[in-house]
């Protein structure tokens, strides 16, 4: 150790003696308080070039639109602030249904993707009819374009006349959602399991535990913490997709910008619903970025 007073040269930090006991302890050497000093200025210096050539691309961009022959046409047509005012409240009102369905089949899901991917993962003789059945689930309805899905379900299963069969266009398009990117959860649930190396289940057989209670405890934990950002990626994709039950006819935010785009021949709408989508998806993209780059510094050993 550095005896009080004196400083090791090239020490980032050094040992300083005070009288007061309170205020003895380690401080930052000179040579680290450059060091410091030239991080802070490198990062002004990219956060000012970044800004600056943001700027110059941002109006660069704007004055070829704005030089451009048909650009008051395309004004008129997509961006009249007049228009926007008028049908905001419209399109405001059929988001709320997006906000609906996005938040009813979140939760549903998550349910139907891990019970899933848990049956394939099942191994006894027993479960392989349900194993048969999930590989083919899966392989189905990632196959299938969820638009298709959604008339499918939306005018097939009405015309079916079963008893019991649904007949709210809500929850037939909440079906629709929910099987479709129930195949992808279960997929990224079953490689979040699969991801786990194995000794983490052994130990867990080894000291008591039934081969359920160590997927509970031991193995479902560590996989669902390394599956969070590619499933904030699949529920960002089925935020944009609730749009898709305009097709069967419930009016959402994209159908209420259609039928104003219908009747006052001006396509300023559609903008107006992508610029509410956006506002929606933007927040949980850089909480996905936030969790990724949490999980990178967790697998490198840095900080949490």
């Amino acid at each position: 150790m550095v005896e009080p007073g004196r400083q090791r040269s090239g020490a980032a930090l050094t040992w300083r003696h005070n009288p007061d006991p309170q205020q003895a302890g380690w401080v930052k050497s000179d040579r680290q308080l450059d060091r410091e000093r030239d991080q802070h200025r490198r990062a002004v210096r990219s956060l000012t070039l970044a800004a600056t050539s943001t700027v110059a691309l941002a109006a660069l961009v704007a004055w070829v639109l704005a030089s451009s022959p048909g650009w008051q046409r395309v004004q008129q047509s997509f961006f009249s602030w007049e228009q926007a005012e008028a049908a905001l409240p419209s399109v405001a009102s059929g988001l709320v249904l997006n906000v609906q369905l996005f938040l009813t089949a979140e939760p549903l899901i998550l349910l139907l993707g891990l019970a899933v991917a848990l049956t394939r993962t099942l191994r006894s003789p027993v479960t392989f009819p349900l194993r048969v059945l999930a590989v083919v689930y899966t392989d189905v309805f990632r196959g299938v374009p969820t638009l298709l899905v959604v008339f499918l379900v939306g005018f097939g299963l009405p015309a079916l006349n079963l008893q019991g069969t649904p007949t709210s266009l809500f929850q037939l398009a909440l079906i629709a959602l929910v099987l479709s990117y129930g195949a992808y959860v279960a997929e990224v649930f079953r490689a979040g399991i699969d991801s786990v190396h194995p000794s983490q289940l052994a130990s867990a057989r080894s000291l008591g535990l039934s081969q359920g209670q160590a997927l509970r405890h031991v193995v479902l934990p560590q996989a669902i913490r390394r599956v969070v950002p590619p499933l904030l990626n699949d529920f960002i994709s089925l935020q944009k997709d609730t749009a898709l039950v305009a097709a069967i006819g419930m009016v959402d935010a994209l159908n209420a910008a259609n039928i104003y785009a219908s009747t006052n021949f001006n396509y300023t709408p559609y903008f107006v619903a992508a610029g509410f989508f956006v506002a929606l998806t933007v927040p949980l993209a850089r909480i996905n970025d936030v969790l990724a780059a949490r999980a990178q510094r967790r697998m490198l050993g840095g900080a949490r």
